[in-house]
C-alpha cells in the first residue's frame, strides 16, 4: 500500500508533489489523465523516462514535456502498460470455454469488448477460441487502448516468430485441439495471423480514465490493468463496466485483481481463481411490488 503524507519523509513528501504538479500538468496541457494511476507504478515509470532523457529531476522532465511533444509521446509509452502474450494465462481461457461458452450459445449475437488490448495478442485468442466453438460468425469483438500506437501494431496481425513457441503452448493449455500454425502464416517480419480471425474485430482509443461507455456488451474483458489503478480510478472503470454490460453479462479480470467491495453487490462470481463474473440482474419494480403490479 502507499504511504499516507503522514508517514513520508520530507524528501518523499516534496517527490510525491512533483509527481502530482508532473501529471497534472500532463492532464491540462495534453488531456492524458494519469492522476488516478498506482504511485508506486507512475513513479517507476517516472524516474526511468528521467534516466531515458539524461534529466535529474522531475520539475525537468516537467518542463521538457510541456514544450516538447516527442518527449510527451516517450513518456506516454512508458505510461502504457503493453505487456501482454497469446492465451495469457491459459488457464483463465480454459474456464471461459469450458464455463462461459456454453452460457452465449443461445444468444443471437455477442458483443465483447476487450479493454485495454494492448497489441491484441489476447483478442486474437479470443478470436481462436470463438472460431473452434462455432461462435465466432456471430461475434463482433471490440478492441480498445489509450494508445493509438499498440492499436496500430494489433490490427497489422502480425507478430515476432520466436513468440510461436510459447504461444502454441499456451493454446494447447487452454483447451485448444488443433495445430496452432494453422493459424498463421511466416512471412519476413514474423507471422501474420490469418484474415478472417480480424474480420469481426474493430479497433479504436478508449481511455479508461476519461472516457464512457460506447455500448453494451455481453462479456467485458480487462485483464492485468486495474492492478495499475488507485482505488479511485477502479472504482471508475467498473462502474463503467459494470454501466456498459449487459444484465447477466460477463466480466473478467486479471487473477491478481479483484471486484472492490463497492462493486461485489453487482456481481456474482463463476470462478474465483480466474477472476470470472456474471452480473447480477437487478430486480424490476414489479420483483420489489408484486402487488402493485398485479
Amino acid at each position: 500500500m502507499a504511504k499516507n503524507n503522514e508517514s513520508l519523509t520530507p524528501h518523499e513528501d516534496i517527490e510525491k508533489l512533483e509527481i502530482n504538479l508532473l501529471l497534472e500538468g500532463i492532464y491540462r496541457h495534453y488531456g492524458y489523465d494519469f492522476r488516478n494511476y498506482s504511485f508506486q507504478s507512475i513513479r517507476r515509470r517516472i524516474q526511468y523516462r528521467m534516466q531515458g532523457e539524461n534529466l535529474d529531476s522531475i520539475l525537468a522532465l516537467l518542463e521538457k514535456v510541456l514544450h516538447d511533444r516527442q518527449t510527451m509521446e516517450r513518456l506516454f509509452a512508458d505510461f502504457s502498460i503493453n505487456v501482454t502474450e497469446m492465451f495469457r494465462e491459459p488457464s483463465f481461457f480454459l474456464s471461459f470455454r469450458r464455463n462461459i461458452v456454453p452460457l452465449l450459445r443461445n444468444l443471437p449475437a455477442i458483443r465483447i469488448w476487450h479493454a485495454g488490448c494492448s497489441t491484441g495478442e489476447e483478442v486474437y485468442s479470443m478470436a481462436i477460441l470463438l472460431h473452434e466453438e462455432g461462435l465466432y460468425p456471430k461475434t463482433m469483438l471490440y478492441a480498445t487502448d489509450m494508445n493509438d500506437r499498440v492499436l496500430g501494431q494489433a490490427a497489422r496481425r502480425v507478430f515476432p516468430l520466436n513468440k510461436m513457441q510459447l504461444y502454441t503452448r499456451n493454446y494447447l493449455c487452454s483447451g485448444g485441439e488443433e495445430a496452432f500454425s494453422k493459424y498463421y502464416t511466416v512471412i519476413e517480419e514474423g507471422v501474420e495471423f490469418k484474415p478472417y480471425l480480424s474480420e469481426n474485430m474493430i479497433f479504436s482509443q478508449h481511455n479508461l480514465a476519461i472516457d464512457h461507455s460506447f455500448n453494451e456488451f455481453h462479456v467485458i474483458i480487462c485483464r492485468n490493468v486495474l492492478i495499475y489503478f488507485n482505488d479511485v480510478l477502479q472504482r471508475r472503470v467498473l462502474r463503467l463496466f459494470n454501466e456498459s454490460l449487459v444484465q447477466s453479462g460477463y466480466l473478467g479480470l486479471g487473477n491478481k485483481e479483484g471486484l472492490l467491495r463497492s462493486h461485489a453487490v453487482s456481481f456474482e462470481e463463476l470462478d474465483s481463481k480466474e477472476k470470472i463474473y456474471r452480473k447480477i440482474v437487478e430486480p424490476t419494480m414489479n420483483d420489489i411490488f408484486p402487488i402493485l403490479y398485479e
